[in-house]
């Protein structure tokens, strides 16, 4: 009977010996099952680290090419402005109109002065309105052109004064201008009875 009691208790023993034994293997097993999934994800960590860091890199880039690209628009040429000015007549053109005043249509430089002839000159000769006359009526100079869109009756035409200066004629008669005349005024026709307006007519207009 202590035999038999003595067999049991090893047998006991041994049992929970094997139990022992076969419950930490399972766990080392675990842990060094668990190891390289840590370890992975520490590797896969890294590599979405590195791959934000290579993928955000290129994010800088197009920024630092636009500030180049764009750098050069600022010293662009800038367009320079015309020296003669687009539509103007050539200098030392005068320009003719026909402007309406309180006798009518006259005939008028361009910027509303009233032109007048002389009754005294001959019409194609040498003006005579000289020296003192020449200082109130003033001799109309330059290369005379009609003002686009508009039509005369008669021919403007050049002269040359007894100074060597060259007198704006129309129909072959030299023009001169009131001195002091306001634009548009008329005042100086009729003075002396031998100055007067180039009459014209709305139709001139064109």
């Amino acid at each position: 009977m202590r035999k038999s009691g003595w067999a049991v208790a090893v047998g006991l023993g041994s049992l929970l010996l094997l139990t022992a034994c076969g419950s930490s293997s399972p766990s080392t097993t675990a842990a060094s099952t668990l190891a390289p999934d840590s370890s992975a994800a520490s590797s896969a960590s890294t590599g979405q680290a590195s791959t934000s860091a290579a993928t955000s890199a290129p994010a800088t880039a197009p920024s630092s090419q636009k500030a180049t690209t764009s750098a050069p628009s600022q010293h662009a040429a800038q367009p320079q402005a015309s020296g003669g000015g687009a539509g103007l007549p050539p200098q030392g053109t005068i320009t003719m109109i026909v402007q309406e005043s309180s006798l009518g249509y006259v005939l008028a430089e361009a910027n509303g002065q009233v032109v007048y002839t002389y009754a005294n000159d001959p019409k194609g000769g040498t003006p005579t309105c000289t020296g003192s006359c020449a200082t109130i009526w003033l001799p109309v100079t330059g290369v005379p052109m009609a003002t686009p869109g508009e039509t005369f009756p008669g021919a403007f035409g050049l002269v040359t004064r007894s100074d060597g200066v060259k007198q704006v004629t129309y129909n072959g008669y030299p023009l001169y201008t009131y001195k002091g005349a306001a634009p548009l005024s008329t005042a100086g026709n009729g003075i002396g009875g031998v100055w007067h307006v180039v009459p014209l007519s709305a139709a001139d207009l064109g």
